[in-house]
């Protein structure tokens, strides 16, 4: 049951570079800085989030309830929450954002060498 502590991280992993992937092309702000400063995009941004990152958090929730089944012969809901908030959520709000900011960088730069290589 170990292997739910790489696999859920990489889940989240995947879906949060997927997500930055689209923000940086769209030119859109980091994640948490916009859902943290931004009061009027928050909610649609929780909520796009939400449905990148809630079957990741579901299932994070299904396989430490089954870890702890097994372990100590009885679940315990608090716990069960925090280890999927800590496996899948926090790895998403994390990477999210630096990928975006990587990706426009980029897409700026590659912009920017195509006008080049146009004027020239």
């Amino acid at each position: 049951m170990h292997i739910r502590l790489i696999l859920q991280p990489l889940m989240a992993t995947f879906f949060a570079v997927r997500a930055g992937l689209s923000d940086g092309r769209r030119g859109r702000p980091a994640f948490l800085w916009t859902v943290i400063t931004h009061q009027g995009d928050r909610r649609a941004l929780m909520r796009e989030a939400w449905k990148d990152i809630g079957k990741v958090f579901v299932f994070a929730c299904i396989l430490d309830a089954i870890y702890q089944l097994i372990q100590h012969r009885g679940a315990y809901l608090g716990e069960t929450v925090i280890v999927a908030f800590v496996l899948a959520v926090v790895p998403y709000i994390l990477i999210r954002g630096p990928v975006a900011r990587v990706t426009r960088k980029n897409s700026h730069h590659e912009a920017a060498e195509k006008e080049t290589r146009h004027a020239a």
